[in-house]
């Protein structure tokens, strides 16, 4: 643990903390997840500072363990690459528009749920707290998003990208793969499950990813050659080359 980066290192203790803090408060009463978990912005029980903590929050034992996996696995390496301050804001920002995307695609939602149902359901449904989905009224306040992922998937972007051939094994694959394809695979899943009501933020996880690759695209590395200049490079269209052929007299 002493030869982790440091803000990877604290990065998994806040979040394991903050854990037990939600299994501690819970055996009195008070639900975590609820007060720092990301609610939908037309919910009473939304607050701003809730685009921050959500990413610090998680359902159960199975959800942390495997951002925080991640962020071991992938997140350490990147902050040696980009450096403890960068690495930082990324994973912040990452997370941030992840909860910025769930929020405008909860809203399109709802104004769908709004439109379609107001006629048959009765205005009194479907106005500010409740909405009408899969034919029950449901409260806007139980729209609550919480976990690392949107973070987690940017830092999985930032590895397919600066590292784009590096192979890995990847359960249950039995060859290695390219991070690229790896991190290629896993977008167009998430993009794939975004059809399916199977309550997982993918359109988070997909928002975290789109900010990781703008952040990427614009920062610089003031010209002398390293990872990001390199990065970028990669999308620059390259100048046709021209051949001359040069003969002896």
């Amino acid at each position: 643990m002493n030869m982790m980066p440091p803000v990877t290192k604290n990065l998994l203790i806040i979040n394991v903390l903050c854990y037990l803090g939600l299994l501690a408060l819970g055996e009195h009463g008070v639900n975590l997840n609820s007060l720092m978990g990301l609610h939908f912005f037309m919910a009473d029980s939304f607050m701003p500072y809730q685009l921050l903590t959500y990413m610090f929050m998680h359902s159960n034992l199975e959800h942390i363990f495997f951002n925080m996996f991640a962020v071991w696995m992938f997140g350490r390496i990147i902050e040696q690459v980009l450096g403890s301050k960068r690495f930082l804001f990324y994973y912040l920002a990452c997370g941030v528009g992840a909860g910025l995307v769930q929020e405008l695609v909860q809203w399109i939602n709802y104004i769908s749920l709004e439109h379609t149902d107001v006629a048959r359901m009765g205005n009194e449904l479907v106005h500010g707290k409740y909405v009408v989905q899969q034919g029950m009224a449901v409260s806007i306040d139980m729209w609550n998003t919480v976990g690392a992922s949107g973070a987690v998937y940017g830092i999985l972007l930032a590895f397919g990208m600066i590292f784009p051939n590096e192979k890995m094994f990847i359960f249950p694959i039995p060859v290695p793969i390219k991070a690229k394809i790896f991190v290629i695979g896993y977008a167009l899943i998430e993009l794939f499950l975004t059809r399916s009501n199977d309550g997982v933020a993918h359109y988070a996880h997909l928002g975290g990813m789109l900010v990781g690759l703008i952040i990427l695209l614009t920062w610089k590395d003031n010209g002398h050659g390293g990872p990001l200049d390199k990065l970028r490079n990669l999308f620059k269209r390259k100048p046709k080359s021209h051949f001359h052929v040069y003969q002896k007299n």
